[in-house]
């Protein structure tokens, strides 16, 4: 997390305030590590999650709007799918998203909780009919069958590559940490907030997957749909009922479109806080909060603007969008292990940390070391292509990305920022 958004507080349950004003300084301190690795950290964590989190926004909406076309071209049969379809209806999301976040800011905490109901009801609604009415594999073949449908030397490389799909939905725990600047009593309530949501979602992941690894008899069948999506395809399968099949799948899609009113919440005020600090091109417009406005206006339209001209992408050239989105997890995945390797720093020089009313305690290092071998592993492995031969259409281009906002992070950094940017450690009290 970038040091801006690092906060402190008491227990208790997460409470949205008045945005930027009522928690001072004294409540919301930056856990910030010093030294020469933090300083270098420091310059990067801010570029990095401004990627990441308007990538996320861009990659939920996208999943939301396709999915959507995809329950189109299974309930209508003479309809040809086509990509300017697809990001017409990823614009209508991101655009209903923007409204809620602007006009209806204020139900933003209702819209949480409307979230963790669909999330938790809405997962037994789909998986109990998938229980009930699909054949099953035994335990052999559901547990210890693989495909290597990449055509990959081995099954362990196989492995790696295929996690990465299903790693988007490990990330973005840190959600509401960029947002801890409107939350009372935040250093104590967002690391347990975190550390629930990893445990319930664990929990409700495994039995997801277990579900799908036993009534999915028949990959070729699924995979073999019209509608873009296997999941639909395989609903379709199991209820062979397209009313059955649009309310499950309707579960998934209002969970993701609940998701992008967050992802927004949380990428529009990263930009708002690393603008604060002046590490962006025109900061002063992006830190800007209009009177009246309960949000960081500016910084939400940035990450509407952004969202529309990416999902734009799709229509000239879908592996130029996949490629952004995949950017997405190598950049927030890169700014977890500069966190992660800054505390690890700290400690194995025995200095003394920054005092924080929550602590790992002396389970620290070992979090910290086997969080950064997780992290590094995927880290690598989220530029390798697809699958082999390797051609234009498979190639992953997130390497050429990634390594253009690095360029480009360093030389503005070099030229300009390094004149205007204020590190958060050098602003322990600021004038909100």
């Amino acid at each position: 997390m970038h040091s801006s958004d690092m906060a402190k507080g008491n227990d208790g349950f997460v409470e949205t305030t008045k945005f930027g004003t009522e928690n001072s300084s004294s409540d919301i301190q930056m856990q910030d590590v010093h030294g020469d690795v933090e300083i270098v950290a420091d310059k990067w964590q801010g570029w990095l999650l401004a990627t990441g989190w308007q990538g996320s926004v861009v990659g939920l909406s996208f999943l939301a709007g396709t999915i959507i076309q995809g329950l189109i071209a299974l309930n209508h049969e003479s309809y040809v799918p086509q990509r300017w379809h697809g990001t017409l209806l990823v614009i209508a999301v991101v655009t209903f998203c923007i409204i809620f976040n602007t006009s209806l800011a204020k139900k933003l905490p209702l819209v949480e909780g409307f979230i963790l109901l669909v999330h938790v009801i809405g997962l037994f609604a789909i998986v109990v009919p998938l229980w009930v009415l699909s054949p099953r594999n035994d335990a052999r073949t559901a547990l210890l069958t693989f495909s290597n449908g990449g055509n990959w030397p081995t099954m362990g490389v196989a492995f790696m590559i295929g996690l990465l799909t299903s790693l988007g939905s490990m990330m973005g725990f840190d959600c509401a940490v960029h947002m801890s600047e409107e939350v009372k009593n935040a250093s104590e309530t967002l690391p347990r907030a975190i550390m629930w949501g990893v445990a319930l979602n664990a929990l409700l992941g495994y039995v997801t997957v277990l579900t799908l690894c036993f009534t999915v008899t028949d990959s070729t069948a699924v995979l073999s749909g019209n509608t873009g999506y296997p999941f639909i395809q395989h609903f379709y399968n199991v209820t062979n009922s397209f009313a059955g099949t649009d309310i499950l799948t309707a579960i998934i899609i209002i969970t993701l479109v609940s998701a992008v009113i967050s992802e927004i919440a949380t990428a529009s005020r990263q930009i708002w806080s690393f603008a604060r600090d002046n590490g962006l091109p025109f900061s002063p417009f992006l830190k800007r909060v209009n009177p009246g406005w309960n949000v960081p206006l500016n910084a939400v339209w940035v990450s509407f603007a952004s969202g529309v001209a990416i999902s734009l992408i799709n229509i000239g050239s879908a592996v130029a969008l996949n490629a952004i989105i995949s950017l997405t997890i190598s950049a927030l995945l890169a700014s977890y292990i500069i966190s992660i390797s800054c505390f690890l720093s700290k400690r194995l020089r025995r200095e003394p940390l920054p005092p924080a009313k929550f602590s790992l305690g002396r389970w620290g290092m070992t979090v910290n070391i086997v969080a950064l071998i997780f992290l590094i592993s995927f880290f690598i492995f989220c530029f390798f292509p697809i699958a082999k031969p390797v051609t234009a259409q498979t190639m992953n281009w997130n390497i050429a990305m990634f390594g253009g906002i690095t360029i480009f992070a360093t030389v503005y950094y070099i030229i300009i920022g390094h004149k205007q940017y204020r590190p958060p450690v050098d602003i322990q009290n600021r004038d909100l």
